[in-house]
């Protein structure tokens, strides 16, 4: 089954990403990495609102205390409440390495998992010198023994959270692992095998059915593959770098999608203003979402920057 996408916001993102929909607030939030942004969108009145970050922001999950994100900026953990602006920073992940924060995911328990990705100098390819790990409620960050990534992405979790996917995006495969509820973690096994494709696996969201769906960076396109890994339904847009879905709406049955122009050429982004947009399109009947995990974590009061 194929279905076509339609931009709803004109956000112009030079690396839109990070989308999730909190069902508290009926509203969407993503992020836009290079311009250091936080976006939020509410559908029953097509309003937006953003917010400057400090620095880049790759990745953030809901909090369970209302207010507050978790955020995952390039170099460092923080919460932030979005009234005040107040940021209370927690860690610094790989102050020794070329790398940044990139994808996200909350498991089941309200943990907070996260991998790197390698920012070499020049034109250099990207090494495999980053990481997955996993910041617990107590805010202890611990790195999973997982191997090691130079992109890493398509982070999500099985409806039960007993398989967490992830992929390192040069490699085109989609891996997962087996995932214990106390935290113990599996041998990766190839679940999609992508390397037939002219793009790479990006962002991933998971359904109530526990159907993968994925955003093929230069593929135009988001692919979901049923539970065994097999192709199910594909959903094109007018932008060349989908990057993350999530599926949302009052129901959880409108799949929204963001994209980016990063490294575009400069003709492409003026003939195609659609690049770097958020775009939704409606999933079939009985597809429905699953409330994102909100991370368990509090913040601390009175230990704030503003």
């Amino acid at each position: 089954m194929n279905t076509i996408a339609q931009a709803v916001v004109l956000a112009a993102n030079t690396l839109g990403e990070g989308v999730q929909w909190c069902p508290r607030t009926q509203a969407l939030y993503w992020t836009d990495i290079h311009a250091a942004t936080l976006w939020r969108y509410t559908p029953h009145d097509g309003a937006t609102r953003t917010w400057a970050m400090p620095e880049r922001l790759a990745s953030f999950a809901l909090c369970e205390t209302d207010g507050w994100l978790l955020l995952g900026l390039a170099s460092r953990l923080a919460f932030f409440h979005l009234e005040s602006g107040a940021l209370q920073p927690i860690t610094e992940v790989e102050p020794d390495l070329p790398t940044r924060l990139n994808d996200a995911v909350c498991d089941r328990q309200g943990r907070f998992v996260f991998g790197t990705l390698h920012e070499p100098a020049g034109d250099a390819p990207k090494q495999a010198i980053g990481g997955f790990y996993r910041l617990n409620t107590d805010l202890s960050l611990e790195r999973l023994p997982l191997p090691s990534v130079a992109i890493s992405n398509s982070l999500a979790f099985s409806p039960d959270g007993g398989t967490l996917y992830f992929c390192d995006s040069p490699t085109r495969r989609i891996q997962c692992c087996d995932y214990a509820a106390d935290g113990r973690v599996g041998a990766p096994r190839t679940f999609v095998d992508l390397s037939g494709i002219d793009g790479d696996p990006d962002g991933s969201t998971v359904d109530a059915e526990g159907g993968l769906w994925n955003a093929q960076w230069g593929m135009s396109r988001v692919v979901r593959y049923r539970a065994d890994g097999s192709e199910d339904i594909i959903v094109t847009l007018p932008a060349r770098q989908p990057t993350r879905p999530a599926l949302g709406g009052a129901a959880l049955d409108t799949l929204y999608i963001t994209s980016a122009r990063d490294g575009l050429p400069a003709d492409e982004v003026r003939h195609q203003p659609l690049n770097g947009a958020l775009f939704c399109a409606s999933v079939p009947e009985g597809v429905r979402g699953l409330a994102e995990a909100r991370f368990g974590g509090s913040p601390s009061p009175g230990q704030t920057d503003v």
